[in-house]
């Protein structure tokens, strides 16, 4: 529930057993996979060796069953391992200064030290509270009209502590929206939330990232600058909009369009002028209103519908929030018993404040480890088979001629370890470079570039001569080539031998 994406699996992870132990905590069941996280359901095992530090006013008790929310970083290039300690750094930031009934607690953060799994060693965990199933579930059944004001009072509680907090959520959503057991709705997955620091403290940055279906019209053209792109709390009040239609429309969206980028395209008509906005007319008056004044098509008309007033105007038709109907719910079924011998804990580290979640991922992305499998000078591995050209996913980079540093690529050392600074030639290379290949290794350390495209192969590839006095060759993942050349398979590696430093 707190990752994006469908319940399949990540495909650059493995399912982790029932039991296995991060922190007080254990492992009970998966509940969702995406692109960046894998969520677990879990529960506490013991009490806490140490004090946990919380937000001011936040309630002491904490839950048995919680939500362990893992973010990988084996076999992330360093640019994404950076991605990924930014969202993770914005949740705990957030869960630290903003906390608030409307908002899923963060109960604790960890780091996993677990060499064992190298896809697991390194990620982050999150650890929140365990809620019963999300909006978009509720939007599949049908909304009731009462249920619909209990729901959106809640959400727009929740919205209001967070801008007045000083913070836009970025990526509001149904599947961000999370009930609890009694039906209360939360706002949850703050990965994208930016804080408001502009000169007038009304618009923050973001990365330029989040859901298209919940995108304003000004997001689809915002310019990308040093810090990301630009967001205000208007962004909120339009994805809420968006999520009023779809309550009363059985989840369809305003904006007519196969695709999320055809109804991308519908939204950018609108807010020209040249199309208007079609609300379903399943809608009721009031709740028709409330979407039209949500989904203005400027910043500016938005900015006058705030998340406070439209909780006014839904509580002003209403009765209070608590005292509306709480729907029907689907009890969680019984949790099967614990295993006698769950796997070895692994080691935690705790961090809570903005700089330490920075630290304690740079740390993962430099860990040392101590064999490697490479060639040397003095390896024989024949005539390359076959030639490809290196494609770089960041827009940024691609077409230069600069060979600026930042738009650089490595070529790994030992294609089965995980794919961070120790693990990579001092040989760099760029877009539109051209490299001989020996051969494919179709199964290797699982790689996702910039773009979420993810593989297995990696080719074995030909330094050029006089760039690296110790070995000949490395390995170039398949997401950093466009290219099939038609080459032999590797054979197996090597036994491990110490690396070259």
């Amino acid at each position: 529930m707190h990752a994006r994406g469908d319940t399949s699996g990540s495909d650059h992870t493995e399912p982790l057993p029932r039991g296995y132990r991060v922190g007080r905590w254990e492992v009970t069941e998966p509940i969702a996979s995406g692109g960046w996280a894998t969520v677990y359901a879990g529960r506490s095992v013991d009490e806490p060796a140490e004090p946990v530090e919380k937000p001011i006013d936040e309630p002491v008790d904490e839950p048995v069953e919680v939500a362990l929310k893992f973010l990988p970083t084996a076999g992330l290039a360093p640019r994404q391992a950076r991605k990924v300690a930014e969202t993770a750094r914005r949740e705990v930031e957030l869960g630290h200064r903003a906390g608030h009934p409307g908002l899923i607690r963060l109960l604790d953060s960890v780091v996993i030290s677990d060499p064992g799994r190298a896809f697991l060693d390194g990620a982050i965990v999150l650890v929140m509270e365990r809620a019963e199933r999300s909006l978009r579930e509720v939007f599949d059944a049908g909304v009731a009209e009462a249920d619909a004001a209990r729901l959106f009072a809640g959400i727009c509680e929740g919205l209001a502590h967070l801008h007045r907090s000083g913070w836009v959520h970025g990526d509001l959503k149904p599947e961000n929206i999370l009930l609890m057991a009694d039906g209360t709705p939360r706002l949850s997955d703050f990965g994208l939330a930016a804080e408001l620091t502009g000169t007038d403290g009304t618009h923050g940055y973001a990365p330029p990232m989040g859901t298209p279906d919940y995108l304003p019209p000004e997001r689809w053209r915002a310019p990308l600058g040093e810090h990301g792109v630009e967001v205000r709390p208007s962004a909120d009040v339009w994805a809420l909009g968006i999520m009023i239609h779809e309550a009363f429309a059985s989840g369809a969206s305003p904006f007519p369009g196969a695709t999320s980028t055809a109804r991308g395209a519908a939204v950018q008509e609108y807010a020209a002028g040249r199309a208007p906005l079609r609300i379903d007319s399943a809608l009721p008056p009031f709740w028709r209103a409330l979407a039209i004044d949500c989904l203005a098509p400027t910043h500016a008309e938005r900015a006058a519908h705030s998340a406070e007033s439209i909780l006014a105007r839904i509580t002003a038709r209403s009765p209070s929030p608590s005292s509306l109907p709480r729907p029907e719910r689907t009890p969680r079924p019984a949790h099967t018993p614990r295993p006698a011998q769950p796997p070895r804990p692994a080691r935690r580290r705790r961090w809570f404040r903005a700089a330490p979640v920075a630290v304690a991922v740079c740390a993962v992305a430099a860990t040392i480890w101590s064999h490697a499998v490479g060639d040397t000078a003095s390896d024989a591995l024949g005539e390359p088979a076959g030639r490809l050209r290196v494609f770089n996913a960041d827009d940024d980079c691609r077409g230069r001629t600069d060979r600026r540093p930042q738009c650089s690529l490595g070529l790994a050392i030992d294609p089965l370890r995980p794919y961070t600074i120790d693990n990579v030639v001092p040989t760099r290379v760029w877009h539109g470079d051209v490299l001989a290949v020996y051969c494919r290794l179709p199964r290797g350390t699982p790689i996702i570039d910039e773009s979420d495209a993810s593989s297995t192969q990696w080719y074995r590839v030909r330094l050029p001569a006089g760039s690296d006095r110790d070995r000949t060759s490395a390995w170039l993942p398949a997401v950093r080539t466009t290219d099939h050349p038609r080459v032999p398979d590797c054979a197996p590696p090597k036994s491990p031998v110490p690396p070259v430093r």
